[in-house]
């Protein structure tokens, strides 16, 4: 079983990856912890639901410990009651890219506006196909992370 997390993030240069969705779906999330190195998240995903524990990213921001288990949607909603305030509201975007799917994240409520990319890699020198519309990398910015954007939403921000 390997617990590691390894992803690249991005912000977009613009919205032509549009017609290369794939598949799309609502995503709920919240945050019962959220400290500096881990958190406890629980998530709504579509007609799924998952309690996940995330650690502490390496030096570069690149790989950290993911350990996440499925669970009902019922037992979620319960658990969504009991999370910080600041839940995160977005709608997934699949696109097919090379032989990897670029997850795209289209924030909602205090977070509108925000649009960022993922791809997840097997290794972090893996190599990977970037489309144009791929901008600045922000991998390992902690600004970026769903449990910071829970905390201090993006409306709030004075400058990027």
């Amino acid at each position: 079983m390997n617990n590691i997390e390894i992803e690249r993030k991005f912000l977009l240069n613009s919205d032509i990856y549009k017609p290369l969705i794939i598949r799309s779906f609502p995503i709920i999330q919240g945050y019962i912890s959220a400290e500096k190195g881990h958190s406890v998240r629980v998530r709504l995903k579509g007609e799924q639901a998952y309690l996940t524990i995330k650690g502490r990213t390496n030096k570069n921001g690149i790989s950290r410990f993911e350990w996440e288990r499925e669970i009902s949607v019922e037992d979620a909603k319960a658990l969504l009651k009991l999370c910080h305030s600041g839940i995160i509201e977005k709608t997934r975007h699949i696109v097919p890219s090379g032989k990897h799917f670029i997850e795209i994240d289209e924030f909602y409520g205090d977070n509108q506006g925000l649009v960022i990319a993922e791809i997840e890699l097997e290794s972090e020198n893996e190599q990977y196909d970037k489309p144009a519309w791929l901008g600045k990398e922000v991998t390992g910015d902690y600004h970026y992370y769903n449990s910071y954007l829970a905390k201090a939403p993006f409306k709030k921000w004075q400058t990027l």
